[in-house]
């Protein structure tokens, strides 16, 4: 007995929900909140042994990003940050991302391997309190140069998106 199957032709319908879920999934949305409060006076030891705070980074327009190496959606915005890193750290842009790992090896691993140039140190609970709470990973915090909390994002960054709220900044 032979049954015919009807090929399946999808609708555009479908196809644009496809590319929907798609979009979705490589570039989730991010939750840009305005903030006009001053940032707060957090201290780190960089992955490198060196130790920063961004008091020391006034003048610069600073992205703060808390994230960890298990996180996909982390991993994912991590080359364009990088990416950026090199094209506007000249400019005064500077990057402090704050791994909510829980082991240092790991994270200075992950770094080196991934080529991520951009410093890094490990977040303590007492770094997230200072900025209000992280309540999901990815969120980042863009301070201005005068040293105020200007934005938070809450979900991933990507080029074209730090274009939007870093450039505006840098020319403050």
């Amino acid at each position: 007995m032979w049954v015919r199957v009807k090929k399946y032709r999808p609708d555009w319908l479908t196809l644009v929900l496809l590319g929907l879920i798609a979009y979705v999934w490589f570039r989730p949305p991010a939750w840009v909140s305005d903030e006009n409060r001053a940032a707060p006076e957090v201290g780190v030891v960089l992955l490198d042994g060196r130790q920063t705070s961004l008091e020391q980074l006034r003048g610069k327009v600073v992205l703060v990003n808390f994230w960890a190496t298990w996180c996909p959606y982390c991993r994912h915005e991590m080359p364009d940050m990088e990416r950026f890193y090199r094209n506007y750290k000249a400019q005064g842009f500077e990057i402090l991302a704050l791994s909510q790992d829980d082991a240092l090896e790991p994270v200075r691993q992950f770094m080196e391997k991934e080529g991520y140039h951009f410093p890094a140190a490990m977040a303590e609970a007492r770094h997230a309190a200072a900025f209000g709470g992280v309540s999901r990973l990815p969120t980042s915090f863009l301070i201005d140069k005068q040293g105020r909390i200007r934005k938070k994002i809450s979900g991933q960054v990507h080029y074209a998106r730090l274009e939007d709220l870093v450039t505006p900044l840098l020319a403050e």
